[in-house]
């Protein structure tokens, strides 16, 4: 029988897409019911094959896209005043959410401990108006929105994968296995994604060799030969999220086929709500995943973040699927 990327490339008629790995689809279990709530239930879904970005968009891919286009991200538009009934004109400007260490910390729920809204913070200039990315090329970039991030998709052809599609794929085959590589965080020693070691926020050990993003090919791939899936950004879906996934379905004719995720109408935070932002699913946690703050460096992870963000630890990646390109 022939292999996944011969099948596809028969039914297809063309070459590799550039950068990007098939992956072959099938059914698995979703989520997990040992972490954090909306994790659960673990239920069993089923995806078609689709290619995926080797690695999340580096910088050097989105300088090109924003030289062909124009684009201007969301963190550096200066936010409209009638939005903001109230505001002082000093308090609307350009920016974006940046990590900064703080001296010391009270409470671990108040993340405007080390979360600051930093004006000239974007995808040039990933920690303020005084840093670049001149040696940064091959990096992840940081400081997209959700809209970013679909323009940028969109001029190259593809699309923002759902969250079945991006965790079937950070699997790597290992249907049910707590990492993307195995069972094992650091297996014989050897870290194989970019986390947080030590006390986050105050101290980073460094021990996997980096304090912020890392190259995006700097740690192996999956089982799927995909890098980065885990740690370094977080990367967007274009699902909605929802507080908790679906039950298993009754029969086993009743697994849900390339799911989509939940409702806009019901992604809004129920902490704030007077705030009708919508929230997309992130995936695959960062470089500030630690264990006594965030465990989400796992493919069942999930986080919302609300459209309009844009932060220091959140990129993307992008697919194709067979019907976008016929």
């Amino acid at each position: 029988m022939l292999g996944p990327d011969v099948e596809r490339g028969d039914r297809m008629g063309d070459r590799q897409p550039d950068n990007m790995v098939w992956i072959p689809g099938g059914t698995f279990r979703m989520g997990s019911d040992h972490h954090y709530p909306e994790e659960a239930p673990a239920h069993r879904v089923s995806v078609d094959g689709f290619w995926i970005d080797r690695t999340p968009i580096t910088n050097r891919q989105f300088k090109r896209f924003v030289f062909a286009t124009g684009h201007k991200t969301y963190a550096e538009i200066p936010p409209d005043p009638k939005d903001y009934p109230g505001a002082l004109p000093d308090m609307l400007y350009a920016g974006s959410l940046v990590f900064v260490h703080p001296p010391s910390t009270f409470d671990l729920r108040d993340w405007s401990q080390w979360w600051t809204f930093m004006k000239g913070a974007d995808w040039r200039h990933p920690y303020g108006p005084k840093s670049n990315i001149n040696t940064s090329d091959n990096h992840p970039v940081v400081h997209v929105s959700h809209s970013d991030a679909l323009a940028y998709a969109k001029w190259a052809g593809k699309d923002l994968p759902t969250e079945a599609e991006w965790e079937f794929a950070a699997r790597g085959g290992l249907d049910g296995a707590e990492f993307a590589w195995g069972d094992e965080f650091t297996p014989g020693g050897a870290y194989m994604a970019n986390t947080w070691q030590g006390d986050f926020p105050l101290h980073n050990l460094h021990l996997d060799g980096y304090d912020r993003t890392s190259p995006v090919e700097a740690f192996p791939a999956n089982g799927y030969g995909v890098h980065d899936m885990i740690g370094n950004v977080w990367e967007w879906t274009s699902d909605w999220f929802s507080s908790k996934h679906e039950p298993d379905a009754a029969k086993a004719c009743c697994i849900p086929q390339n799911p989509r995720g939940g409702r806009e109408d019901a992604s809004y935070d129920p902490c704030q709500p007077n705030i009708k932002i919508p929230r997309k699913v992130i995936k695959g946690g960062s470089h500030l995943c630690a264990p006594n703050y965030c465990r989400r460096y796992r493919p069942a992870a999930r986080h919302a973040e609300a459209i309009d963000t844009s932060t220091s630890h959140l990129g993307f990646r992008c697919v194709k699927r067979i019907q976008a390109a016929e």
